[in-house]
């Protein structure tokens, strides 16, 4: 199988085109076609010679992602189920904000963690996407865009998968991104959004980066969250919670916790008093995600009422909080639903 080219950096192009027999400025050629002229084949590259088009489509692929399916909501919201090469099929989704467009991107095929109210980790995990299997999310979702003059203006790294189990492609993913001479989207405008795998927590804080760190939380205390997240077992909240602690002192930045409410399981006044008391002196904001019914799962939505009643122990408390605004609730919003479905039919 012929490499994705959206694989590469600019420095590996330019290399490569020096190992071909052409100048280096060729592979800053070839870059600016992938992801400012953003042509979909090698034959559009007007501006290289012909043979060395030639030899770019003997050597490489361009086209990662099939298009399977398609769900817009009302509210704007774009889903796509994308199929790869290997007849393995991803999720990715455009979401319309009164900021601009942000893409949530896939970095692994299913998911190990094994959280117990989330569709993506129905079936387990397949394989890890390449960083250019990830990049082609973003790539294929601003050339659709394009037709409208619009452009991503952010990047989430939340759909399906567990970005810091694959650390290396996810951050060549994001390096591709904030490149200058690339889509060059602003470090400020994208979060990673992790389980919590402490080792590449320490990891990430050393980064040097400016880029936003977000947890999936979802329970205030270290045995609640071994019931709702696997991982905890792996990685128990104490650690976590330090592992954040030294993030937050290496960088300076302020952290988001992912919080799903659930029906009579984490919902309560005396949960969001313990979380309160945990997160109190961070320099932090909670997100409550009031969780998407999965038919697979027997978890029940949190009432309306519980909802505000939860943020307004946590606000009255010191910390920030807000509740998520729902988005593609008529299209299967939930990470994984629509790809559980496709692989229902198959």
């Amino acid at each position: 199988m012929k490499p994705l080219i959206y694989d590469f950096t600019l420095e590996e192009l330019v290399e490569w085109a020096r190992d071909n027999g052409e100048p280096a400025f060729r592979g800053g050629q070839i870059f600016d076609w992938l992801y400012v002229k953003r042509v979909s084949d090698f034959d559009s590259m007007s501006n290289l010679p012909k043979a060395l088009r030639v030899k770019l489509d003997e050597q490489f692929s361009i086209n990662a992602l099939s298009e399977i399916t398609r769900l817009e909501s009302k509210d704007g919201t774009v889903k796509f189920l994308f199929g790869l090469s290997d007849d393995h099929a991803i999720e990715t989704v455009i979401m319309k904000h009164n900021y601009g467009n942000s893409v949530c991107v896939t970095t692994q095929v299913g998911c190990r963690i094994g959280c117990t109210f989330c569709a993506s980790t129905l079936g387990g995990l397949k394989r890890d996407l390449t960083a250019g299997e990830i990049v082609a999310q973003v790539v294929r979702s601003q050339q659709i865009l394009d037709a409208r003059g619009e452009r991503v203006s952010s990047i989430v790294i939340m759909g399906t998968g567990e970005p810091f189990e694959n650390y290396d492609a996810t951050m060549r993913f994001l390096r591709l991104m904030i490149h200058e001479k690339g889509l060059n989207i602003g470090q400020r405008h994208i979060t990673v959004s992790t389980s919590g795998i402490v080792p590449s927590i320490y990891k990430f804080a050393d980064e040097d980066t400016q880029i936003n760190l977000a947890i999936s939380i979802h329970a205030p205390n270290d045995a609640l969250r071994s019931k709702l997240m696997p991982v905890n077992r792996r990685y128990p909240f104490d650690e976590v919670m330090e592992s954040l602690r030294y993030y937050q002192a290496k960088t300076g930045r302020r952290i988001s916790f992912e919080y799903a409410l659930i029906g009579g399981v984490n919902d309560r006044p005396e949960h969001a008093e313990e979380l309160a008391g945990v997160l109190k002196h961070m320099l932090c904001h909670v997100n409550l995600i009031p969780v998407n019914h999965v038919p697979e799962r027997k978890y029940v939505r949190t009432s309306r009422g519980d909802i505000f009643q939860f943020q307004r122990i946590l606000a009255e408390q010191g910390v920030n909080v807000t509740i998520r605004r729902e988005q593609g609730h008529d299209i299967a919003a939930a990470c994984g639903q629509l790809r559980a479905k496709h692989m229902e039919l198959r």
